[in-house]
């Protein structure tokens, strides 16, 4: 039966794609375990951040509030540092609109080469199977048609071995990529959580109550001066 063969053997019979399908695999299986150890490390919990957040703020303890969100590497938790350090800054939304831009782009690394994997394993599992059901009529043409039905059979299955690795790698890749794909999806809605909450906040406070360490510099001021 085909199951009681090795897999070795399995891999062997399986066409010269055999190869850049073993290469597919382990860049694949390389990205599932650095992406799966990142969104462990970033694990976060939004509603006691905020909580903690809000209590400082609320007691007017604006530095042991920036140290809240340096206690994580969540770019939630980042965000909420970068906009409290910007708070006179009258370029607040360009600074967080780039930095979120960039803390997303970590959050997304790897996954288009998990997606491209997933869409290549399959095309080249078919292109094996073809090639070889090209290969085996081709005997079947120099046979004069004289061929064992035996024989045809067996020429189709190996061929088919080809597509199976390709399903093989492109299924746990693809089951991966959404996965990754939904947890970034999280960790922007969590960004823009935080982000709306402050916004919030501090639009309902008369003036800023916190002394910004590096507060921005205005130009119109420094000119009118001059």
């Amino acid at each position: 039966m085909f199951w009681d063969y090795e897999l070795s053997a399995l891999f062997a019979k399986a066409g010269l794609t055999r190869w850049p399908l073993l290469i597919c695999s382990i860049f694949g299986l390389a990205i599932i375990l650095e992406r799966s150890i990142y969104f462990l490390k970033i694990r976060f919990n939004l509603s006691k951040f905020t909580q903690k957040l809000f209590e400082f703020l609320n007691k007017n303890q604006f530095n042991n509030a920036l140290e809240l969100t340096q206690k994580s590497i969540h770019p939630a938790s980042l965000i909420a540092g970068i906009y409290l350090n910007n708070l006179q800054n009258k370029y607040r939304e360009n600074v967080l609109s780039r930095e979120g831009s960039l803390a997303m782009e970590r959050v997304e690394q790897r996954l288009r080469g998990l997606a491209v994997i997933t869409h290549v394993a399959p095309l080249l599992g078919l292109l094996g199977t073809v090639a070889g059901l090209v290969a085996a009529f081709h005997e079947i043409e120099l046979l004069n048609g004289y061929v064992q039905p035996g024989n045809l059979a067996g020429g189709i299955w190996e061929a088919l071995l080809s597509t199976v690795f390709g399903l093989i790698v492109a299924i746990p890749c693809m089951v991966a990529f959404h996965l990754f794909e939904a947890w970034a999806d999280q960790v922007a809605r969590y960004m823009q959580a935080v982000v709306s909450q402050l916004d919030e906040y501090f639009g309902n406070q008369a003036t800023y109550p916190f002394k910004v360490s590096a507060p921005s510099i205005d130009i119109d001021e420094i000119n009118a001066a001059q």
